[in-house]
């Protein structure tokens, strides 16, 4: 027999969920400096329909005319926009619990624990496995695509927002092998992490717009703490540090920019790796009907003395301008 019968079990399992589901969204952008980043510059944002689009400005009209007296101008027409197009997917963790454990913890405020510990497991593998996915490059099963795909090593081959990256230069990426691309560089280490990063800082801004996010994997951390050591340790203690991020600042190339840890337990970062963000073109489209939020009702299977609750997004991470985006990576660490 299915447990539909006890209303207070029922009404304490709904209003439990319903007092911390309005903070999902945030309890995942909080877990992550890149999210984050994203969500306080208004980077998580909605769309309608049965795809994503990202608009593109990809041309320039070429009208530009230097002249004198009567000369003719330039007014020629010219497509200066185009689409990308990304595929929403749909991720949820389950919040369940058995007729058995309540029926073991039936008092008011053993049921109270009980929940709680459910829907708190739910929660930490819900923004577990979402940061995990915005790390991926987008080949398992129903994936939104991450930051492999969306900044990968090579970046002039494949489809990605329905665009081809071999036959579009402007939809390419930087990609740089700390092994060959710096002269009289072979790694990365704390004597040439500042030099690496300036060259990149340099060569991915343009005027005030540049990358304003480096998220380093633990080895490029590492060697950017110990280049730091040498000279002052320069702690982001009001920003990314004030929230818990492990995280320093780097000036060079006429920026400051948060360098935050991605590596650590359990982390998704790829070793050897640090990307350098422009936080401005990197969003999450989430549908609004489903933005990290409970959804289908307490479902109760009728051949189970259980009731189930699940909590989920659809949507996927997008970019719409590659210029100020990069990837350094260390092919040969031990050069």
């Amino acid at each position: 027999m299915a447990l539909v019968s006890d209303e207070r079990l029922q009404e304490a399992f709904s209003l439990a969920l319903e007092d911390r589901s309005k903070g999902y969204a945030d309890l995942v952008s909080n877990s992550n400096a890149i999210l984050y980043t994203m969500r306080q510059r208004n980077q998580f944002k909605p769309f309608s329909g049965p795809s994503i689009r990202e608009r593109l400005l990809y041309n320039e009209g070429g009208t530009y005319t230097r002249y004198s007296g009567y000369q003719y101008l330039n007014p020629a027409p010219a497509e200066l926009f185009n689409d990308a197009e990304f595929t929403a997917k749909l991720a949820a963790v389950s919040v369940t619990l058995s007729g058995e454990d309540i029926l073991k913890n039936s008092g008011k405020n053993q049921l109270k624990d009980i929940m709680e510990e459910h829907i708190s497991a739910a929660e930490t593998e819900l923004v577990d496995r979402f940061v995990e996915d915005l790390h991926s490059d987008g080949t398992a099963s129903n994936q939104i695509g991450g930051l492999q795909l969306a900044i990968p090593t090579t970046v002039n081959s494949g489809i990605y927002g329905g665009i081809d990256r071999s036959a579009n230069a402007v939809w390419q990426t930087s990609s740089y092998d700390a092994h060959s691309a710096f002269s009289g560089i072979t790694q990365v280490t704390s004597s040439t992490v500042k030099t690496i990063f300036d060259n990149i800082m340099i060569e991915r801004s343009r005027g005030n717009k540049g990358p304003n996010l480096i998220c380093a994997s633990q080895q490029h951390y590492i060697a950017y703490t110990g280049a730091l050591d040498s000279i002052q340790r320069i702690n982001d203690e009001n920003g990314m540090g004030k929230l818990g991020f492990t995280s320093l600042k780097y000036y060079g190339g006429g920026k400051s920019v948060d360098v935050v840890l991605e590596g650590g337990i359990g982390s998704a970062m790829p070793d050897n790796v640090s990307y350098f963000i422009d936080t401005s073109a990197l969003r999450f489209r989430y549908h609004p009907d489903r933005n990290f939020v409970k959804f289908g009702g307490k479902q109760r299977p009728i051949n189970q003395d259980a009731m189930v609750q699940h909590i989920g997004f659809y949507g996927n991470l997008t970019l719409n301008n590659p210029l100020h985006m990069a990837k350094l990576y260390d092919s040969n660490t031990g050069s």
